[in-house]
């Protein structure tokens, strides 16, 4: 059967798959990163692991996979397939598109065709085609982690933008002034909405060091006020953010993911209300959880791969 292997390398994991190109998963598998290992180390894990799935590949359908999908944290050049820069992974400049193609390339020294992506904007690319937003020409996708992302969809694809940062709306300033951001600004969405915003002002307002956002969440299911004051903190700053977004690109769906959306109807009865609330000329959008979860970037990273083979055979 035709293959494809779509790998999404995390900051302390690897999720994988073998997909058909109808996106249906033959394979999947999981492996640590290994980052306290040290950057070559981690590169050898990414490495090793997508040939290690090739070989799966080989004995399940006799055949190799016709190409690799890569999704990537950090600042990426996807022309080019560079990733630039990730702080959690440790590289610089590492060119990853030629490293793979050639560890997966053939006995000739056939390079296999390698599709980089950044992880967000492959989970968003996913959940267009496979996953919530199936069907909407239209959407934005928001995941609410660690920090905040986002990726813009349209017509089943990704916009990207012209210098590859399209879609981050984590540093939309949405309260000016504000929290210092580690970009540089005050006052960022993810400085106040993303899961690690929600576990520091709990932590601080619960006067418990060990809080977090999930913490939190269920002492906002159990009628704590303060809890309540803090949740509902993040989710006007997080409604703005949409707003914002909603008046500059009309999306008819925004698809919430990530750790944060995990709280479900804590989390979404209240957005709606207050995207609701600021909405004036605008067409308000359905807002809707992500259905794919966590192996939403690693199903984009093959994709990725699917589409660069279409572009092979049309170009």
């Amino acid at each position: 059967m035709k293959h494809v292997i779509a790998l999404d390398v995390g900051g302390t994991g690897m999720k994988a798959a073998l997909l058909a190109q109808d996106g249906s998963v033959l394979f999947e598998a999981r492996r640590p990163t290994g980052r306290e290992r040290g950057t070559d180390a981690v590169v050898a894990a990414v490495l090793g692991f997508a040939a290690d799935l090739a070989d799966e590949g080989r004995s399940r359908f006799g055949c190799p996979p016709l190409a690799a999908g890569v999704a990537v944290p950090g600042t990426i050049d996807e022309k080019n397939g560079i990733a630039v820069f990730s702080a959690n992974l440790g590289w610089r400049d590492l060119p990853m598109r030629k490293l793979l193609g050639e560890r997966l390339g053939g006995p000739d020294g056939t390079a296999v065709p390698i599709a980089l992506g950044h992880d967000v904007r492959s989970g968003g690319l996913a959940e267009g085609r496979l996953g919530a937003g199936r069907g909407v020409d239209r959407f934005l996708f928001i995941a609410l982690g660690t920090g905040i992302a986002g990726a813009i969809g349209i017509g089943g694809r990704i916009e990207a933008g012209a210098h590859g940062y399209g879609g981050e709306i984590g540093h939309v300033v949405v309260r000016p002034g504000g929290p210092a951001c580690g970009c540089g600004a005050r006052g960022c969405l993810e400085t106040l909405a993303s899961a690690s915003a929600v576990s520091r002002a709990w932590a601080e307002r619960s006067g418990d060091p060990a809080a977090d956002a999930a913490a939190c969440a269920v002492a906002v299911d159990a009628g704590d006020k303060r809890a309540i004051e803090v949740w509902q903190n993040a989710v006007d700053a997080l409604a703005d953010g949409i707003v914002l977004a909603q008046s500059l690109l009309d999306p008819a769906t925004v698809i919430v993911g990530g750790g944060l959306a995990e709280a479900g109807d804590t989390l979404f009865t209240p957005l709606r209300a207050a995207v609701a609330e600021r909405l004036t000329f605008q067409m308000p959008p359905k807002v809707v959880p992500a259905m794919l979860k966590d192996t939403a970037a690693s199903l984009g990273a093959g994709l990725l791969a699917w589409d660069l083979l279409s572009m092979e055979v049309t170009a």
